[in-house]
């Protein structure tokens, strides 16, 4: 519990506990005071850099910089709505593009700016987090890698998974400095500069998927520093990584097994007429896969990318048509459309280029949570997982294998915990009934922690707010405009 306590907030607990005089916190005023410089990038949209320290615990070292983008506020505004969608590793600037145009949008654009922000080492933040080459991507994904547990096994993937922490060392600028300093704990550091740099008072915020983790964090160490928080796709922070992924494999299960029902009433449907089975079709389509990747264009369709492009198609029902034409395709041995879905999960573009997501994913994964090398408990976890969700059956994860954080150059910088956060306005917290990604009960328990109101979502679907669904807009831009928390718990 304390190694998630910032560094100045330890100290005065530490001074409270010895009687000893507490040290001042960082001066941080040369980077909350900053004056931004927006530049014009497009479309009415402003970009900028915000310069934050590399390392909190070192203010007058090193700096890097935090990728900014707004759309200003068009009528009487109310202040800065910031906004990220997730990942870790994903845009919050393309977010920002994106809810610019949006018409249900048009409410929030109108009284706040829109203001996106890419965490540190991601996007246009600088530096980014660098792991692997374009080509090393792709080759990774084409090969599934089945468990091979002899000695000589065991001791390649361990080779495998060090040599890639080592690439990202390597490759990423500042090095193990700056991997140290990528985490959640850094990111709500930025946020809280940014709030200030933008010269807003308290902190209006909009967090999807990982996002909300960064919320919940953010509300934990600058509970009187928030206006209003909407957390939609929320992560429970007190889940382990084992328990997070365990919990989320059974969320997609879930998914699949609504799509069926969708799918077997359709005469067209590629995994058959009956919902019991849809699991069975599936698996049948994908593990020949792991022998025989299928043709995919210039490309090959693998086992493990099956499954990642099912996973993609699963987040929105307004995949599924999709995703039903794409498994068609792979019973026809064509694998390119289920491919592409898996492409668009990895954010790898039509010339091969990798937004860096990935890199970024793991390097903040392994930093927030509690480093897992017992092979017992990965066993176990995989059983579990399986169990859970047998759709993934003969693919990775692969038992006994060690996850690439267990190798990880830097130690973690947060642990598991229920948040707490005395003196936070109500939160709005979102949650979607069969949510694939992060499951209706996390978003339950986040609101209980966290003390906000739960709005609960019926539907198919990875994050619901301002995507269409009328009764959740409605809630959510009244909460963000003037803090009217919504009269009915269920849309």
């Amino acid at each position: 519990m304390l190694r998630a306590v910032g560094a100045a907030a330890l100290a005065v607990l530490l001074a409270a506990c010895t009687g000893a005089p507490a040290p001042a916190p960082p001066d941080l005023r040369k980077f909350t005071a900053q004056k931004l410089t927006w530049s014009p990038c497009g479309d009415g949209l402003d970009c900028a850099h915000l310069t934050v320290p590399l390392d909190y615990a070192a203010p007058d070292g090193k700096t890097v910089t935090v990728g900014l983008l707004r759309h200003k506020a068009a009528k009487q505004r109310i202040g800065s709505l910031v906004v990220d969608p997730g990942g870790p590793g994903a845009s919050g600037t393309a977010l920002a593009a994106s809810l610019a145009k949006s018409p249900a949008a048009a409410p929030l654009r109108d009284r706040f700016d829109l203001v996106g922000f890419d965490p540190r080492g991601v996007g246009t933040s600088e530096p980014r987090i660098t792991c692997r080459s374009d080509a090393e991507l792709d080759a990774d994904r084409a090969t599934d890698t089945e468990s091979d547990m002899s000695p000589e096994g065991v001791k390649k993937q361990l080779a495998e998974t060090t040599a890639y922490g080592a690439k990202c060392v390597e490759a990423t600028k500042y090095g193990k400095e700056f991997l140290a300093n990528v985490g959640t704990r850094d990111v709500v550091r930025d946020l809280d500069v940014l709030r200030a740099a933008l010269g807003d008072e308290k902190l209006t915020y909009l967090g999807y998927s990982y996002g909300t983790q960064i919320g919940a964090a953010y509300a934990e160490a600058y509970p009187r520093n928030v206006r209003a928080m909407v957390l939609d796709g929320a992560i429970d922070p007190a889940q382990g990584l084992v328990e997070s992924l365990v919990t989320q494999a059974a969320g997609f299960q879930d998914a699949l097994d609504e799509f069926g029902k969708w799918c077997a009433a359709r005469g067209d449907c590629a995994l058959g007429r009956d919902p019991a089975r849809t699991t069975g079709a599936f698996q049948r389509l994908a593990r020949p896969l792991i022998a025989k990747p299928a043709p995919a264009g210039a490309r090959h369709l693998s086992f493990e990318d099956a499954v990642t492009g099912t996973f993609g198609g699963l987040y929105s029902r307004g995949d599924w048509t999709a995703l039903n034409n794409a498994l068609a395709q792979l019973a026809d041995g064509n694998g390119r459309t289920l491919l592409a879905f898996a492409d668009d999960y990895y954010q790898r573009d039509p010339d091969g280029h990798y937004s860096g997501a990935i890199d970024a994913y793991f390097a903040v994964r392994c930093v927030d949570h509690t480093r897992v090398t017992d092979r017992a408990e990965i066993d176990r976890a995989h059983e579990k997982m399986v169990a859970g969700a047998p759709f993934l059956a003969g693919g990775t994860p692969d038992t006994s294998e060690l996850d690439i954080c267990s190798t990880w150059p830097v130690p973690p910088t947060s642990a598991e915990h229920a948040p707490r956060a005395p003196g936070l306005p109500k939160p709005l917290v979102v949650s979607t009934t069969h949510d694939p990604a992060t499951p209706y009960q996390q978003g339950v328990d986040l609101a209980k922690d966290l003390g906000g109101v739960l709005l609960t979502h019926e539907g198919v679907q990875h994050t619901v707010f301002l995507q269409g669904n009328a009764c959740v807009d409605r809630a959510g831009v009244a909460y963000l405009l003037d803090g009217t928390l919504p009269a009915t718990a269920r849309c």
